[in-house]
C-alpha cells in the first residue's frame, strides 16, 4: 500500500492515481486536489495556500495527464491553473495560490476555536464498508477516521494516518474532504459527488491526530453546501474548506 506522499507523486506532466485512495472505486476529491497541488508548487513557493477546484468528471485509478499553467510568479506568492485529464476528458481543474507556510509566522488572532469533540478513544473507527453507506471506502484502510454522528448536520471527530505519518500542507487538502457528507446525520445516505471545493491551508500542522468539524450550511433536495474546519494536535486552525455537492437522497 502506498503512503499518501507516494500516492500523490507527479512526474513530467503525468500522475498515477492510486486505487487505495478511492471511495466506491473513484479517487477521493481531496486526494485529487493534493495531486494537483504537488504539480503546481515550485521551489520558491513550496506550499498550497489556497485551492479552488471544479470536478467535471470522475477519473479512474491509473494514469492521468496533468497540465500546469503558471499565471503569476510574485515575490511572496504565485498563482497557477492545473488541469487533470484522462483520454479526452477533463476531470478536474483547479486554481492555486502558492507560497511558503513556514514564513507565515504565528497566529495572532483567530475566530476559529477548536470545537468540543468526544475523546478519540470513545469513538469507533469508521469501517471500510460503513453500514447503510452502500459503498466501499477503500481509503479508510490507510486512515484512522473516528466520527461522532450524534449531532444533526454537524460531524466532529479525529483523523490520522495508519502508518503514523504526520500531516503536511498537501495531505491537509485531503483532510478537508475526508469525512463523510453531513447528510449521513440527516437521514440520507445518497450519492454526494463534489461539484466545487475551495480550501485554505492555514499552517503546517503539529504531529498528531487532526481534530475535524464538518457541518452543513444548507441542504436542499438537490444540493449540499458544507464547511470543513481542521485543527492540529496543538489546537491551531490549519485548514478549512467549503464544498458544493450534488445530493441525491437514497
Amino acid at each position: 500500500m502506498a503512503g499518501f506522499a507516494e500516492a500523490t507523486e507527479v512526474g513530467d506532466g503525468t500522475a498515477r492515481l492510486d486505487p487505495q485512495w478511492t471511495v466506491g472505486g473513484r479517487p477521493n476529491g481531496g486526494y485529487l486536489l493534493a495531486v494537483l497541488a504537488r504539480a503546481a508548487v515550485t521551489a520558491a513557493h513550496p506550499h498550497p495556500l489556497s485551492a479552488s477546484a471544479v470536478y467535471l468528471a470522475p477519473p479512474e485509478p491509473g494514469p492521468a495527464t496533468i497540465a500546469v499553467e503558471p499565471l503569476r510568479d510574485g515575490r511572496s506568492v504565485s498563482q497557477a491553473r492545473v488541469r487533470l485529464t484522462q483520454g479526452d476528458r477533463i476531470c478536474v481543474e483547479a486554481l492555486f495560490t502558492l507560497g511558503d507556510l513556514a514564513a507565515a509566522g504565528e497566529v495572532r488572532f483567530t475566530a476559529a476555536e477548536p470545537p468540543e469533540v468526544k475523546p478519540r478513544d470513545e469513538l469507533r473507527r469508521t469501517p471500510v464498508e460503513p453500514p447503510g453507506a452502500g459503498v466501499r471506502i477503500t481509503m479508510l484502510e490507510q486512515v484512522d477516521q473516528r466520527v461522532d454522528l450524534s449531532r444533526p448536520g454537524d460531524l466532529r471527530g479525529w483523523l490520522s494516518f495508519d502508518d503514523g505519518t504526520p500531516f503536511d500542507a498537501f495531505s491537509l487538502l485531503y483532510a478537508v474532504d475526508a469525512f463523510p457528507p453531513v447528510t449521513f446525520t440527516l437521514g440520507g445516505s445518497g450519492w454526494t459527488p463534489t461539484l466545487e471545493l475551495t480550501a485554505y491551508v492555514r499552517g503546517l500542522p503539529a504531529p498528531g491526530p487532526l481534530r475535524v468539524r464538518q457541518y452543513a450550511r444548507m441542504v436542499t433536495d438537490g444540493q449540499l453546501d458544507q464547511v470543513c474546519e481542521v485543527w492540529d494536535a496543538a489546537g491551531r486552525p490549519v485548514a478549512q474548506a467549503t464544498q458544493l455537492a450534488i445530493y441525491r437522497r437514497a
